[in-house]
């Protein structure tokens, strides 16, 4: 047995000592308890029979004979009430709790015979007493019967939340180590599609220039090292999960490559002032993809790149052309698609004749303040 299933074992336990010390006292008056060795025997049986119920509802259902088992329970729990009185009566919180773990599935028949059993001894103490005293012991009564039935019950569903938790634990963790690898993959990727781009493009921009312009050619060469050495601290960053992409400085960044590149670059950015950091956050990675895919697949002479709210959204397009003769959609755009979905948003790109089109568009409800 599992060490969490010793709870079930040891909250049975603790509510036997009551009656088994009640009955075998003889604190009620007028009680017949006999050999006290019989109530211990029959004390042990109803704990036995109860963590049983328990058991086989943890192995996934109750076991084929449970109507007998439950009904010795409840044999042993109200029979010996007509010579041990009310100490014994305690004991019924394990009938109660047994009748809801066997039909659990079915609350409609346990529910009212569960209150029944739980009530009827209530008011059979409140006539005994008296009207005044009755009410209030028999107030008593059905609290500390429900506490106790509902304490058996919920230490069962208990350990089973905590088995179902242990089996899904190493689940959980190949799941989280997957997403980590998915996030550093997509990043690595979105990141050094565009770093190794404009290396490439610095480098042949500065073979073209070695016999013409030396220190046009030197000035490439530089801003290629310099490009690398960004790079690196991105890949650094990333691995920390420390990485941070800016719409602004993404949007600079492909207007200086761009127009290294020979593309007349139109860009147009109306941002919302409230837009969240999410969202500007997939716009710079959209960017960085789009630019990314223009200088690696396409030969563009122009690229227009606009972003401005519409309709309760905030749509950016990215349209250039020079569209390539591949139609397929490369791992990029499956990762921007992830992004944009993780905020419910979505992502198209779409051919027309010699020109390409990417769209990014993803919710945006503007704050409207009252006056």
């Amino acid at each position: 047995m599992s060490g969490s299933r010793w709870l079930i074992v040891a909250v049975t336990v603790a509510w036997l000592v009551p009656p088994v010390a009640y009955t075998v006292t003889g604190q009620e008056p007028g009680t017949s308890v006999g050999n006290p060795l019989l109530v211990v025997v029959i004390a042990l049986a109803v704990g036995a029979l109860h963590v049983w119920h328990a058991m086989s509802c943890l192995r996934g259902g109750p076991s084929p004979g449970w109507p007998v088992s439950l009904a010795l329970l409840m044999v042993l729990v109200y029979l010996p009430l007509q010579w041990w009185s009310w100490s014994w009566v305690s004991t019924q919180c394990f009938g109660v709790a047994s009748l809801a773990l066997l039909l659990r599935p079915r609350p409609k028949l346990w529910l009212p015979i569960a209150a029944g059993l739980l009530i009827a001894p209530a008011l059979i103490d409140a006539v005994r007493l008296g009207p005044l005293f009755g009410m209030l012991s028999a107030a008593y009564d059905l609290a500390a019967l429900t506490v106790a039935a509902g304490s058996l019950y919920g230490s069962v569903l208990l350990v089973q939340v905590v088995e179902e938790l242990r089996e899904t634990r190493p689940a959980l963790a190949a799941a989280a180590v997957s997403e980590e690898r998915l996030r550093l993959s997509r990043d690595l990727h979105d990141l050094l599609g565009q770093s190794l781009s404009a290396v490439s493009l610095k480098g042949d921009l500065a073979l073209a220039l070695f016999d013409q312009d030396r220190l046009m050619a030197r000035a490439e060469v530089a801003g290629m090292a310099e490009v690398a050495r960004d790079a690196l601290r991105d890949i650094r960053a990333i691995t920390r999960g420390e990485h941070s992409v800016s719409l602004r400085s993404e949007l600079d960044g492909a207007a200086v490559l761009l127009d290294t590149a020979g593309i007349q670059t139109d860009i147009t950015a109306d941002l919302p002032a409230d837009l969240g950091s999410p969202e500007e956050r997939l716009l710079a990675w959209a960017v960085r993809e789009g630019v990314t895919n223009l200088l690696r697949h396409s030969r563009a002479r122009t690229c227009a790149i606009t972003i401005a709210p519409r309709a309760g959204t905030v749509e950016l397009t990215i349209v250039n052309d020079g569209a390539s003769a591949g139609r397929g959609r490369g791992s990029g755009l499956a990762g921007l698609a992830d992004r944009a979905r993780a905020l419910s948003g979505t992502v198209t790109a779409s051919h027309d004749g010699e020109h390409f089109r990417l769209g990014v568009s993803i919710p945006h409800a503007p704050d409207r303040k009252t006056r």
